[in-house]
């Protein structure tokens, strides 16, 4: 994007171009343009310009409300219709941050800007995608509430600390490291840390992470609290297995349980173990006769979870694709050195067999707009597990050791459905002494610990050097709270009762 260059820039401003140059290096989709030296540029009115750039200059993200989330009774009927318009409303706001990236120039002109190019027309179209969805549930005989007041979108300010008054509703199973929290800003923003300002988000395509998103994990305190005491019915054997980490490179950009039917639904990359019928068209048959990466045949169940990447000015296969680097996702494909899946059992009950087809969703990859209700990313390093556990950072590990990352999915389940409208109702996370709320019945829980060799990101002058993120929506800015991992259960009946006879009889079973 070029610049005006009349008039010589700050010393401040030559550095915040500098920063956003070494950040665009190695590519990107989505390139955060400097917008730091427009409040020096010539212009008839330069006071109202210098106010114009420092607003464009606090906007880091779009922030819509997340409709799907809202849709807890859905008929069956209309299901198809109603996912596809959600992936639309996914769309709509990936193609708006596309645009506010590449705009700031145009922002730092005229603050009336973003609302007026951006974020009013993209109302309307939220706003017509909306009344589609309604239209969808009351054509099959189904009571559509009021979503109108949902399609207006803000734009998030690069000070503000997305999470704030968010309540734990009891649906997360995390550890926050709150003591950090005092230290996050989301670029943009002048660092304490010898005063470099950081362009932009932040990152390899301008959309993050940031400086704010690391910490040492040495300096950090232990927060990892104590689990539920075991009771005399509690059910304590496990089922383990060994499905591999991907080293074949089964990626795609779908999501066949939120987007069925919708390429590049989830518009970032899934690494996949097991199933490998898990593209967006697949289906119940097509997955109960797929191939599958588990040793155990009978295992033909889908994981999948968003791949991590190293942000070192390298390009991946994916750098010119839609949910790759068109859309922020840049940087080497990292392959984790472990993959450990394994059921657990209850501390307070027997489990009952889990139901085939069963989808589980653990997590959120929208935190950074939602706020961490459903948050469930955990962040951790080899020799620090049982210590620290991180949400809203990335850990920096010290030398010899590995990144972490576990899930600890949904344990409770309602009896009835593999699945619910919004893909959370139907299953829910045990409550702090170990107990199934509401009727549900406890299932084998599943667990997921992968392992990474990560180079250690550096830090110097507010900015990171050798970043690493987890994939993400573009608008997401690659928050570390935004991890998230994903399963459907394809195990014949006969593994189904193993697992859990195995976990009710206290064995440790593969």
């Amino acid at each position: 994007m070029g610049r005006n260059t009349r008039k010589r820039r700050s010393s401040m401003a030559s550095k915040a171009i500098a920063a956003s140059a070494a950040l665009a290096l190695g590519g990107g989709g989505l390139i955060w343009a400097n917008f730091y030296a427009s409040a020096h540029e010539s212009n008839n009115s330069a006071q109202n310009q210098t106010k114009a750039a420092t607003a464009a200059a606090q906007v880091a993200t779009i922030s819509c409300p997340d409709v799907g989330q809202k849709l807890t009774n859905v008929p069956n009927a209309a299901r198809s219709g109603v996912d596809k318009e959600l992936a639309n409303l996914d769309k709509q706001i990936t193609e708006a941050y596309a645009r506010l990236a590449s705009t700031r120039q145009a922002q730092a002109n005229d603050a009336s800007f973003v609302q007026n190019a951006i974020v009013g027309p993209l109302k309307e179209k939220r706003a017509a995608t909306i009344d589609r969805i309604r239209i969808d549930i009351k054509r099959v005989g189904g009571q559509a509430t009021d979503l109108s007041s949902l399609a207006a979108c803000t734009t998030q300010a690069a000070n503000a600390n997305t999470n704030a008054g968010q309540a734990d509703n009891g649906q997360q199973n995390n550890q926050n490291n709150n003591q950090n929290n005092n230290n996050q800003n989301n670029g943009g923003q002048q660092n304490n840390n010898g005063g470099q300002q950081q362009a932009g988000n932040g990152g390899q395509a301008g959309n993050g992470p940031n400086a704010a998103d690391f910490v040492d994990i040495t300096k950090v305190q232990a927060n990892v609290k104590a689990k539920p005491q075991k009771t005399g019915n509690a059910s304590t054997g496990t089922f383990t297995t060994k499905c591999g980490v991907n080293a074949n490179g089964s990626h795609n950009t779908d999501n066949v349980i939120v987007a069925p039917g919708v390429t590049n639904g989830a518009h970032h990359l899934h690494d996949y173990v097991g199933n490998q019928t898990n593209d967006a068209f697949a289906n119940n048959n097509t997955f109960a006769t797929g191939e599958s990466t588990c040793q155990n045949q009978q295992d033909k169940s889908l994981y999948y979870w968003p791949v991590l990447r190293v942000q070192d000015g390298t390009q991946d296969f994916d750098q010119n694709n839609d949910g790759g680097g068109k859309e922020g996702n840049v940087g080497k494909i990292l392959v984790a050195k472990q993959a450990q899946i394994k059921f657990v059992g209850s501390p307070t009950s027997k489990v009952v067999a889990m139901p085939q087809f069963l989808r589980i969703i653990t997590g959120d990859a929208k935190t950074t707009t939602n706020g961490l209700a459903n948050a469930n990313a955990h962040w951790s390093c080899t020799g620090f597990e049982n210590k620290v556990q991180l949400t809203e950072q990335y850990p920096i590990c010290p030398q010899g050791s590995n990144v972490v990352r576990t899930f600890a999915f949904q344990s409770c389940w309602d009896g009835q459905n593999i699945d619910s409208a919004n893909h959370r109702t139907h299953v829910a996370f045990a409550d702090a002494n170990g107990n199934c709320a509401n009727g549900f019945k406890a299932i084998p829980q599943l667990t997921m610990r992968l392992v990474y060799s990560v180079p250690q990101p550096v830090i110097q002058n507010g900015v990171v050097k050798n970043a690493y993120a987890v994939d993400g929506f573009p608008e997401q800015l690659h928050k570390p709270a935004t991890d998230h991992d994903d399963f459907i259960n394809v195990m014949s009946a006969n593994l189904n009762n193993k697992v859990a006879n195995c976990i009710n009889r206290g064995q440790k079973c593969q």
